[in-house]
């Protein structure tokens, strides 16, 4: 196959081919690493080039295979890891200049379980500073810019890994999440997603100095980005593969009942305070229709407790954040962070005291609240934003440009407060004043569940397809 070809396959088409022998891992890493060279000059999504390394290591791979050593189900799969996860031998900089020289000593559990798989890493992807922007930009790499064009931000924080799998640099790119840094970047860039729920995958930092906070840790998880459903059925798997530095990983399987088409999906199409945008209506619609026609029985409801949930998840996250991170941010942060963090201690007033334990305690309330209704409901189909996705830098323009932003975002930080799964998928490409850009909608699922959303999403993609190819056919005009 031409090494043209090899960088546009699927990772599960990938993974059978380095399986079979037909491509072999050399030719796999080095097909994405040209791919990078070509296009990441613009996009500024990889800002740690790890070429040399990958394709050493795909060299071993190969022997190991001609020596009838199986690597694993992700064999000579290229991928890119995110900057603020401890991966031997490089700096976590988390987008922070004061970090830049930090080296890692050793791998996070999510860096070694995907290289346990065969997984091959060829560059790290750019973050926001501190992860903590819906939008990617920092002091030490810049901005990182969405392959559909200038018109829409790349999301955040996971926005290199984003923009770097759609544009075809590596078949996976790893991201995380704590109030939506899968499911923004998936949405901005056209990408599928599924946030794990709370215990799927092993969590830690090999080079942290102290315990994050308990609602950080409680409300982030790590996860994949793709261009295809059907490659997250392949990967989580191995990603969900256990580590004893996490106390709290759950040691469950990936596939937790077999495959259903006829679950009951709750479709809720508004997001309470916020006007609708017929686009996004279109995309919801698109994806009901699909699943209607998979076999499954949606129907339309309302979500009584979905505003309520946010506001509290959001306030709390902040009380902790401004207490544990705050200083941080404060003495190493730049003038652009520290301006937009002011404006979310305006529009979500951080919770403190004995008001941010009685909050934090009243988490479980809302877990259960959801857990009750997705008895009725397994899953629910819901917007992410209730617009198509914003500019760069919006949530640099104020009050306005925040509530955009993340004021908006309800139907995402609700569901890291409650540690359930989510998925993200394009439905739509539509043709506004501003350009071409996706419309992803999302599926929410019961825990432990994320199969479920899979299986959901791969019944979307089979009758609306992906992005991927028009993207491409869009990088090329230009």
């Amino acid at each position: 196959m031409d090494s043209h070809d090899i960088w546009r396959l699927t990772a599960q088409d990938l993974a059978k081919a380095t399986t079979r022998g037909d491509i072999t891992a050399e030719e796999a890493t080095k097909a994405s690493i040209d791919r990078m060279r070509e296009v990441n000059p613009a996009l500024n999504a990889v800002v740690v080039d790890l070429s040399e390394q990958a394709l050493e290591r795909a060299r071993q791979l190969d022997i190991d295979r001609a020596d009838g050593r199986n690597s694993g189900s992700l064999h000579g799969l290229p991928l890119t890891i995110k900057i603020n996860v401890d991966q031997a031998g490089y700096p976590t900089s988390n987008g922070i200049p004061a970090l830049q020289n930090e080296i890692a000593q050793a791998d996070a559990p999510v860096v070694r379980n995907l290289q346990n798989a065969g997984a091959v890493v060829i560059g790290r992807t750019n973050t926001p500073e501190f992860s903590f922007r819906a939008d990617t930009d920092n002091p030490l790499h810049g901005r990182t810019h969405n392959p559909w064009g200038k018109h829409i931000s790349a999301g955040g924080s996971s926005g290199g890994a984003a923009s770097a799998v759609m544009a075809g640099i590596g078949a996976l790119g790893h991201g995380n999440d704590i109030g939506g840094s899968l499911r923004f970047p998936a949405s901005a860039n056209g990408a599928v997603t599924v946030k794990p729920g709370l215990g799927r995958v092993p969590a830690w930092n090999p080079s942290q100095k102290t315990e994050r906070g308990i609602l950080a840790q409680s409300m982030s998880v790590q996860g994949l980005l793709t261009r295809s459903a059907k490659d997250l059925e392949l990967a989580m798997p191995a990603l969900i593969m256990g580590d004893p530095h996490d106390p709290f990983h759950v040691p469950l399987p990936y596939r937790m009942a077999p495959k259903s088409t006829n679950l009951r999906v709750a479709f809720c199409k508004e997001t309470p305070g916020f006007e609708t945008h017929p686009e996004v209506y279109k995309a919801l619609d698109k994806a009901a229709e699909a699943l209607r026609d998979a076999g499954y029985d949606v129907q339309e409801v309302h979500l009584p407790f979905l505003q309520e949930t946010g506001e509290i998840a959001y306030r709390a996250l902040m009380g902790e954040v401004a207490e544990l991170m705050g200083p941080d941010i404060r003495a190493t942060g730049s003038d652009v962070i520290q301006a937009i963090f002011a404006e979310y201690y305006c529009q979500f007033q951080p919770f403190e005291g004995t008001k941010l334990l009685q909050m934090m305690a009243k988490r479980t309330y809302f877990a259960r609240e959801w857990s009750l209704f997705m008895q009725e409901y397994p899953l629910v189909l819901s917007p992410f934003l209730p617009q198509p996705f914003f500019a760069p830098g919006r949530d640099e323009e104020g009050p306005a440009g925040v509530r955009e932003v993340l004021g908006s975002a309800l139907w995402s930080y609700s569901i890291n407060f409650i540690g359930l799964p989510a998925g993200n998928i394009p439905t739509k490409l539509s043709e506004l004043k501003e350009g071409i850009q996706p419309i992803n909608v999302q599926i929410i699922g019961q825990r432990w569940r994320e199969d479920a959303i899979v299986d959901a999403m791969i019944s979307i993609e089979d009758r609306v397809g992906t992005m991927a190819q028009h993207l491409w056919a869009l990088m090329q005009d230009d």
